[in-house]
Formats: C-alpha cells, sequence, structure tokens
C-alpha cells in the first residue's frame, strides 16, 4: 500500500527539482518539505494551512510533498529549503555524516515503528520468528532496529530471514511471503490490514530493546535558523494540534478535502488513531533520549560516533 501510495504522490516536487534546484524563496514565504506523501501524521500542518493559522501567525507556508522521501533534510542542508520533515535516526545520522542541520520542533514524539506479523499465523512471540522470512524497505536502520527486537527474545538476525519488500508491507504479509514485517507504522499498517479483512499482531520497538526516540521532528540549516521564524512556525503548529484534537470530525473533513487522494477509508482510520499521538508542544525537546538513541546507533554500527548534542539540536522557546 505504502509504494502505490509512494508512486501516487511521486510527481510532487516535479517543477520544484527542475533544473536540479529549488528556486529561492520569495520574501516573506516559506517551504516546508514534508518527509513523505501527505497522510495524518502531517494533520496539525494541514490544518494550520487551511484555516489561516499560518497566515494569522504571519507566514506563508507551502507544504510540498517529496518525490524522493530521502532528499528533504539534505535539500534544507543545501540552503534550498526554509524547513524539512524527517525523523530523530536520519537527523542523528546526517548529523554524524556532517550534514549541517538541527532539529527545531517535533510532530510525534514518539515511535510509529513497529514489527507486525498476522495474528491468526504461526507467529505468537518474538522468539516464534526463529526460522522465519521478515520483510523490511529500508536497509541498515530496520535491520538494525530488528536486531534488537530479536536479541530481547535471545535470536540474531542469523535467525531469520531478511526479504526486502520494497514498502510493500501489507501485501507481503497477507501474501505469505514473508511472516513478518519490520517498519510497520502502527496507525498504517494495521488499519491497511483491517481493510484487507485481516488482523495484525503488533510489538512496539521502544518496548522491545530499542530505545524510544522522537519519529517526527522538524528540521533546518543550522547556520540559517530564523529563531523568530521558527518560533511563529511551532506556535502555529500547536494552536492547529489544540483546535483539531478538540473538533477532530471538523478537522478530518478539512484534511479529507485539501488534497487529491486523501479523503480513502485507510487515511480515515489512521487519522482516529494519529490524532492521539501529535505532540500537544511542539517545541519539546528531551535531550537524554537523543543521548540513548545516539549510542544506540553506534552500537549497531550504524555511525561510528556521536556528533555532540548542541550541533543538531536547537531549543526553540
Amino acid at each position: 500500500m505504502r509504494l502505490l501510495i509512494r508512486l501516487i504522490a511521486a510527481a510532487a516536487l516535479v517543477s520544484l527539482m527542475a533544473g536540479g534546484a529549488l528556486p529561492a524563496a520569495a520574501q516573506g514565504k516559506v517551504r516546508l518539505l514534508l518527509d513523505w506523501f501527505v497522510n495524518p501524521d502531517h494533520a496539525a500542518l494541514v490544518i494550520a494551512k487551511q484555516r489561516g493559522i499560518f497566515t494569522k501567525h504571519g507566514l506563508d507556508v507551502e507544504l510540498i510533498a517529496p518525490a524522493d522521501p530521502n532528499a528533504p533534510p539534505k535539500l534544507v542542508a543545501a540552503g534550498q529549503a526554509e524547513y524539512a520533515l524527517s525523523y530523530q535516526p536520519t537527523l542523528q545520522m546526517l548529523a554524524a555524516e556532517g550534514l549541517p542541520l538541527v532539529r527545531v520542533g517535533v510532530l510525534v514524539a514518539q515511535p510509529l515503528n513497529s514489527l507486525v506479523a498476522l495474528e491468526d499465523g504461526p507467529v505468537k512471540s518474538i522468539a516464534d520468528f526463529k526460522g522465519r522470512k521478515i520483510g523490511y524497505s529500508i536497509a541498515g536502520f530496520e535491520e538494525a532496529l530488528l536486531g534488537a527486537i530479536l536479541e530481547k527474545a535471545g535470536l540474531t538476525l542469523k535467525d531469520v530471514t531478511l526479504i526486502n519488500v520494497n514498502f510493500a508491507l501489507t501485501t507481503a504479509l497477507m501474501s505469505k511471503q514473508v511472516d513478518g514485517v519490520i517498519g510497520a507504522f502502527r496507525n498504517f499498517e494495521l488499519n491497511d490490514l483491517a481493510l484487507h479483512k485481516a488482523k495484525g499482531r503488533l510489538w512496539e520497538v521502544e518496548k522491545n530493546g530499542v530505545p524510544t526516540y522522537d519519529e517526527l521532528i522538524l528540521v533546518a540549516k543550522r547556520e540559517t535558523v530564523d529563531v523568530a521564524r521558527t518560533k511563529k512556525l511551532l506556535a502555529a503548529i500547536a494552536e492547529a494540534t489544540t483546535w483539531l484534537r478538540a473538533n477532530p470530525d471538523e478537522a478530518w473533513g478539512i484534511f479529507s478535502k485539501s488534497g487529491k487522494e486523501l479523503d480513502s477509508e485507510l487515511n480515515k482510520l489512521a487519522w482516529n488513531d494519529t490524532l492521539p499521538l501529535l505532540a500537544a508542544d511542539p517545541t519539546a525537546l528531551d535531550r537524554a533520549r537523543y543521548t540513548a538513541f545516539a549510542d544506540f546507533l553506534v552500537k549497531r554500527g550504524l555511525i561510528k560516533q556521536a556528533p555532540p548534542l548542541d550541533s543538531y539540536l536547537r531549543e526553540i522557546k
């Protein structure tokens, strides 16, 4: 399902990427590159735009879905957009590579990533994955998560067969191509399975050997962070989050009509599961979790050395 929706959204950045670079932003206009196709994870951003909350805070924000989900933070680091949505692990790995990025806010302050199997399948516990096939989409990171989860059950990656299913997680599960998948977002893949009359069994990564982390964060270029503008942006996101939580049905109506393909059964189910997960305070920062997860990345061999926290964390109050 994710692969299909990714293809539907693939043309979203074509005009911006023409010529190999994004044109300079017009005065007063803010470009915010999303991490993926528009979905309920972006509820606060869409509501802030559609209800004029960004405008109220003196901002003209353009939300842009990427053709390549890996591109947004790199484009921001290159000075070709003001902000991008990304993920805490991605930021920490890019910071370790020397990219000049800083986290300035958070939209989802907990992991969404999960290990999922079919409830009526042979896997009832993590230990049951021994000798079985597990699908993944992102090499390196998802393998590291899975390795930590398996170790908690006395297994290693050598005890399973890994298969790259290229974001077709539910399809791979339902076709019995694999016995489980890592990288399933708990607010999407379980609902996708339900729409196909199947039920998933889920293990949350943060409860099974992986340090907790911020799933969805806002990043900017370190040397050019506009603190005043960022305060306005985060204030608008906070206001939108408060409003949509108080008015979920009205907010869904606005969200679902704001773009092609948004009014779907999957998005409607995901909407209800996502709203409680949105960060009430987008300025909140837990430095300890960044330290702990950096140590995890080093231990798992994804980075050689943890960069200083102050090099990629910026508290905006």
